[in-house]
């Protein structure tokens, strides 16, 4: 028997426990049915499950959910139409999240898979710095698909932004600093003009 402070009470019949509970307002739980004898406690139970609960939502609230985003190419693509798919795999993978890179054949495609493989390496190549190779390119059907998952962890990448802001923090900083001593320092006056005595010309009798 475990009192509701977390104090060990001992052995006693389960009439008595359940009163020595009834007599403070509180539930007696069995919290460890198995062992020999039975291990009870006395605790408010609605209490407790509201803190498990709690304790529940406050785990879910750090856990990142890695979804896989699926960015389509076509074979004919064009440098700006690259550039643009590649900044979307790149901003899914800053945001903790996987890519299917993907490559559909059409038709006579079918005969080009290879110009499809270059499009996926290239892309594997271009952010190389940013993902981890899951899958290279392989081909099922008349679909070319490589995953790519971020480098680093989202603990990472959230200490990463901590950095940058208390670097951008400290900066701005300095910058009001430097800016108030600016103020503080007194304009220079100009000098004020020597009056020089100039003689007078003395009369002639």
């Amino acid at each position: 028997m475990i009192g509701d402070e977390g104090e060990q009470i001992g052995v006693m019949p389960p009439f008595e426990a359940l009163k020595l509970a009834r007599s403070k307002n509180l539930d007696l739980v069995e919290i460890s049915p198995t062992a020999q004898p039975p291990v009870c406690r006395i605790m408010d139970y609605g209490k407790y499950l509201y803190q498990q609960e709690k304790k529940e939502r406050e785990a879910k609230k750090h856990q990142k959910t890695i979804t896989v985003k699926e960015v389509k190419f076509r074979i004919n693509v064009d440098d700006h139409d690259y550039e643009t798919k590649k900044n979307h795999v790149l901003r899914f993978l800053d945001g903790g999240d996987k890519v299917k890179a993907t490559i559909f054949f059409r038709g006579r495609e079918m005969t080009r898979t290879g110009l499809g493989r270059q499009i996926l390496e290239r892309l594997i190549k271009d952010v190389e710095p940013h993902s981890i190779v899951e899958f290279r390119p392989r081909q099922e059907g008349n679909t070319l698909h490589a995953i790519l998952a971020p480098k680093k962890t989202a603990a990472e990448r959230e200490k990463e932004r901590e950095k940058e802001a208390k670097a951008k923090a400290k900066l701005e900083k300095k910058l009001a600093q430097d800016k108030d001593k600016d103020k503080a320092v007194p304009e220079k006056q100009p000098a004020a003009a020597a009056e020089v005595e100039v003689p007078t010309p003395a009369s002639h009798a």
